[in-house]
């Protein structure tokens, strides 16, 4: 068995002096860690951690104002880069320069290569093999680990093909659907300003009420709405339904489904759906509109909401890889899905919108958040 690699020591000016040029290293009492590839994705904002670079961030991890979770913290050590040289970890480097700062944020970065190695017995799966038929021999320890996010890329399947399959850049789902949600916008108005539509027609002739090809705006966004509750459904009971630590398969379905993002939030391959999968959710959805509602009614909605899961996808991907103004609608959401992934993933299940968490009593508190200044 190899030995433990020796930690790399840092002097404080070292530390000041790769921070000047670009990097972006913080220290936690004596720990050193390197979030140089990390700073464009930190909720609180990229200039949030540039200001702390070369800094100690141990009070800052306790709050106030913003106390960190124990996954946050646990995300933190994946950066480790070393141990500052015994006394210097009292010093007080200064806070970079603005002007640096700006300069630094313009300025491509990686991430450090050195994450550290996982340790199969303790991470209780081989990173180096296919995780999807790993998954469902964890049993009871699934929903722990699960939950214990981590910054690395997954692999799912043996096969390059299906591999393929599972991932998905985010452009290409506006690419598949934006045009079917254009053509089917067409289909339905044309089909409404013929004037054959009539709700209630297949119960009765006499009372049965024309559908105008002027409400043809308002079932769209009918169906909209109903795609945020839809939404909100799915999250909850579907992608978070906790599978019995004895079921092999549903834990493997899980994961497949949405645990696989718990687990790395942050591979940009995995944070839409795959147009081939969802092409099958899609027409499963159809087909029930057109049992429930007339022809071109159920179109007029089912258009809607396909536009309201296009938004959805591109928001979704927005609240992970976006640098949204502070004080914003978007940056409250960033940071709401933000605390759903790292502290309350029994709550906050509204992605495009928190509407739904309201009545469902799923919000989180307000008082877990940073206060604005």
């Amino acid at each position: 068995m190899a030995a433990a690699a020796v930690p790399r020591s840092f002097s404080a000016a070292e530390v000041r002096a790769r921070c000047a040029q670009g990097a972006c290293l913080v220290r936690c009492r004596r720990r050193v860690y390197d979030l140089s590839g990390f700073v464009r994705l930190h909720p609180g904002g990229e200039q949030l951690l540039r200001r702390r670079a070369g800094t100690d961030v141990s009070a800052a991890l306790d709050g106030p104002p913003h106390r960190h979770s124990a996954n946050a913290r646990r995300w933190l050590e994946q950066y480790y880069v070393g141990e500052m040289e015994p006394g210097e970890e009292q010093s007080h480097p200064e806070l970079v320069d603005e002007k640096a700062v700006d300069a630094a944020a313009q300025t491509p970065t990686q991430m450090d290569p050195r994450c550290r190695t996982v340790d199969v017995e303790k991470d209780l799966v081989d990173w180096q093999k296919p995780l999807l038929w790993q998954v469902g021999y964890l049993g009871e320890k699934y929903d722990e680990w699960v939950h214990q996010p981590v910054d690395r890329p997954i692999r799912l399947f043996h096969s390059d093909f299906l591999e393929s399959l599972s991932k998905t850049a985010w452009y290409v789902v506006f690419m598949v659907w934006a045009p079917v949600v254009l053509y089917l916008s067409w289909v339905s108005y044309t089909s409404l300003a013929q004037g054959n539509t009539r709700l209630f027609s297949s119960f009765t002739t006499e009372y049965s009420i024309p559908v105008h090809k002027y409400y043809f705006p308002f079932i769209f966004l009918l169906g909209m709405f109903l795609w945020s509750l839809l939404e909100y459904l799915i999250h909850r009971f579907v992608f978070h339904m906790k599978p019995p630590a004895s079921n092999y398969y549903l834990i493997t379905l899980h994961f497949l489904l949405h645990g696989q993002h718990h687990k790395s939030p942050f591979d940009s391959s995995r944070l839409v759906f795959p147009p081939v999968p969802a092409s099958l959710v899609i027409g499963f959805f159809y087909g029930i509109l057109q049992l429930l509602l007339p022809e071109v009614l159920g179109l007029s909605v089912f258009v809607g909401g396909l536009c309201g899961y296009v938004i959805y996808d591109m928001m979704h991907y927005y609240l992970h890889y976006g640098s949204p103004k502070k004080g914003t609608y978007l940056y409250g959401l960033k940071a709401y899905h933000v605390k759903h992934h790292f502290e309350h993933q029994k709550s906050g299940f509204g992605i495009s919108t928190r509407f739904w968490d309201r009545p469902f009593r799923t919000l989180i508190p307000e008082e877990t958040f940073e206060k604005e200044d």
